[in-house]
């Protein structure tokens, strides 16, 4: 039979059926082979024995996603990569190699490990196709009305908005991440030695310490001398914008500016007296006119675990910041305010026309560009005069991180960019003609001016003329409540601001 066979299946047939069945074993031990090693590489300990940072599987075992009533273990390829269908393989490949070549040519040690763990990051790694293939119901019978707002806006919103904006703590534990309200904020006070019963006399126009009434905190306050300076850019500055031209001349009087941003111990004073634990967005309309009405209780950790004493306090609304400037006056009997954007850049340049307060090229300054990017960027000097992307850890810091302006002011470039009492628009400069005295920005608008920065920015954004403005829908994005919090921002922690003082007519 063998032989008829034979007889059959001419010589180059056999060679070919001899091929595609040696092909076909090949394609077969590949393919288990291949197998194998996806299944092998997608284990939690070959995933932990490259991604070695301390806070990896600590924070895991903490968390829901491991640490739950039910014993169900969510493993890393489970939220770290796309499930199947939605480009799995290309996407554990693209990041396979990446970490492959991190392992072998960087050092773990340089790495800033904190920096991942923000929300910006994570959304790199984390996939909300994945998210919602385990929770494919948005809507269970036990969820909060919260839950409900919140699932109903990631649904609707035109914004791109991720499952990390609201549960960013749930695949590696962090207790400042839980995306609810915090009514013990502000509840915890440490007793000091002395109570102030009256604000500071001040009877010259010259530096002095503010007292607040009531509590045993101080800030300090800088005489910022009037006079004339060019505001805005010239286009041939590096990284110019078009919204900070035309350069034209402005006159300030004079003024007092806050030493530094409003700091945590400040703004928790003001929230201890004025807020009430109880009350809801919807109530505020129906508060006492006469009385000052302040912050209903915060999202989560304002201050984001980072500390709050002399570090500025962070994620408050413009109004909530206006509403304690209205406080602070108040309680102190003197007339304090959010700065005009014109004094805040005539306060930040000191009497300089230069990009900062302090020498240097802002191109050589920035991480952008190949050169840069490859050898690093100058840091030697713009890092002892701003606390920017580059030196703060990728969180706010305390003053004494700088040196201060010509003024005496410090953090005006970076640390938390600040807010401005002027509306913004980005041809706002247009409407200047001649010298300009005390402009207040245009009439009527949305959205209001940030200066200075934050640390965040890159060197190019934090340059005395830069310009920026709030973004209210943007940063309501993930606040649950009908209506949304109008003391409190959910999506942004790199804003606070800063007060200045106008001086009586009898001050000398």
């Amino acid at each position: 039979m063998k032989g008829k066979l034979s007889k059959l299946i001419p010589t180059g047939g056999r060679a070919w059926l001899l091929f595609m069945f040696s092909g076909a074993a090949v394609c077969i031990l590949v393919l288990f082979a291949g197998k194998k090693a996806v299944d092998y590489t997608s284990t939690d300990a070959y995933c932990m024995s490259c991604h070695i940072h301390p806070h990896a599987e600590q924070s895991w075992k903490l968390s829901p996603h491991y640490n739950n009533r039910t014993g169900t273990v969510v493993h890393c390829v489970e939220c770290h990569l796309p499930p199947a269908g939605h480009g799995y393989l290309l996407a554990k490949a693209k990041q396979g190699m990446k970490d492959v070549y991190g392992y072998l040519f960087k050092d773990s040690a340089e790495f800033k490990w904190e920096d991942k763990r923000k929300l910006e990051a994570a959304r790199k790694f984390v996939y909300s196709e994945s998210c919602i293939k385990c929770h494919q119901n948005l809507f269970p019978v036990n969820l909060s009305q919260d839950g409900e707002n919140g699932h109903l806006n990631y649904i609707t919103s035109k914004e791109e908005v991720s499952c990390l904006n609201c549960h960013l703590e749930v695949g590696h534990f962090d207790p400042n991440a839980a995306h609810e309200h915090d009514l013990n904020f502000g509840a915890s006070s440490v007793e000091k030695a002395e109570i102030f019963t009256e604000p500071t006399t001040v009877s010259k126009f010259e530096n002095f310490t503010e007292k607040i009434p009531g509590t045993s905190v101080t800030f300090e306050m800088i005489a910022i001398p009037g006079g004339k300076f060019k505001m805005g850019s010239a286009k041939d500055e590096p990284y110019h914008k078009p919204d900070e031209s035309p350069v034209h001349p402005v006159q300030v009087s004079r003024f007092w500016m806050g030493k530094v941003e409003v700091s945590w111990d400040e703004y928790l004073e003001f929230f201890k007296a004025t807020s009430s634990q109880g009350r809801k967005e919807s109530d505020t309309e129906n508060e006492n006119v006469d009385a000052i009405s302040g912050p209903t209780p915060p999202w989560g950790a304002p201050d984001q675990g980072w500390g709050k004493g002399s570090r500025p306090a962070i994620t408050m609304s413009w109004y909530a910041a206006d509403v304690y400037c209205k406080w602070l006056s108040k309680v102190t009997g003197k007339h304090y305010r959010l700065p005009t954007e014109a004094e805040w850049e005539y306060a930040c340049r000191g009497g300089t026309e230069t990009p900062y307060f302090f020498s240097g090229n802002p191109k050589k300054f920035t991480d952008e560009g190949f050169w840069n990017k490859l050898f690093g960027p100058d840091t030697s000097v713009i890092a002892t005069n701003v606390v920017y992307k580059q030196n703060s850890g990728s969180k706010t810091q305390e003053p004494q991180r700088v040196k201060s302006n010509p003024f005496g002011l410090k953090n005006m470039l970076g640390n938390v960019a600040e807010f401005c009492s002027d509306y913004y628009s980005p041809t706002a400069y247009n409407a200047y003609k001649g010298l300009a005295v005390n402009p207040r920005g245009p009439k009527k608008g949305k959205e209001h001016v940030i200066r200075g920065g934050s640390f965040k920015s890159d060197a190019r954004d934090v340059r005395s003329a830069a310009r920026d403005y709030t973004r209210t829908q943007e940063w309501l994005v993930t606040d649950p409540q009908m209506p949304k919090s109008i003391w409190w921002y959910s999506d942004c922690i790199d804003v606070g601001f800063r007060v200045v003082c106008e001086p009586d007519s009898n001050i000398e």
